[in-house]
């Protein structure tokens, strides 16, 4: 007597991993080539990361009086792209100048379009007017004034988009960290500080 022939679920599954392999094989070959265009473009492109430095730096009109501070901090900030077919378009930028973990005044800077392969200089006024500090804070800063010279800590928080060919970017955080030494005396320069970037 002849077996049974077989179910014919049997008969489909050689069929149903077939389907699974095919698609297995597109995804694999579509990640490849993504991670192949993506190559391609960053060893055509070859970005490279921005570079910020405090040029320049001093503190006009000091007073500090019952603990209320009035100030001019001037900045020169150099903003610099060095790479050669990436251009960046700084949508909002707002910068800070903190004393121990107050924040002494901030500004904001103009929109603006840094080509490829440029250097920016950026001429910033922060005034803090009245400004009521800590009895600790304000003690330390007296102590500063004392000794002709102050660490503080200068930050640029910035939207940008970086632009490649036609291809723009969406909208990525620029965080840039300075700690400059300014002096308060005006026949002392600043010492040029290289800045921190996080992006």
């Amino acid at each position: 007597m002849a077996p049974p022939p077989p179910p014919p679920q049997q008969a489909a599954r050689p069929r149903h991993s077939m389907l699974l392999r095919l698609i297995a094989i597109i995804i694999l070959a579509l990640i490849v080539l993504v991670g192949l265009a993506v190559l391609i473009i960053w060893l055509v492109v070859k970005p490279r990361g921005l570079v910020y430095v405090v040029d320049d730096g001093s503190i006009n009109g000091f007073s500090l009086s019952n603990n209320h501070l009035n100030a001019t901090f001037d900045f020169v900030l150099r903003a610099y792209n060095p790479n050669r077919k990436v251009s960046i378009y700084y949508d909002t930028m707002e910068v800070l100048v903190v004393y121990g973990d107050q924040n002494l005044a901030s500004n904001g800077v103009q929109p603006f379009h840094q080509p490829h392969h440029n250097a920016t200089w950026l001429n910033v006024k922060l005034t803090a007017q009245s400004l009521l500090l800590s009895g600790p804070l304000s003690k330390d800063l007296q102590h500063d004034r004392s000794s002709g010279k102050v660490e503080l800590q200068v930050q640029v928080k910035a939207k940008i988009r970086f632009k490649v060919g036609i291809w723009k970017s969406k909208h990525r955080t620029l965080r840039v960290f300075c700690l400059p030494v300014v002096h308060f005396s005006p026949h002392k320069d600043l010492e040029r500080t290289d800045c921190e970037i996080d992006l």
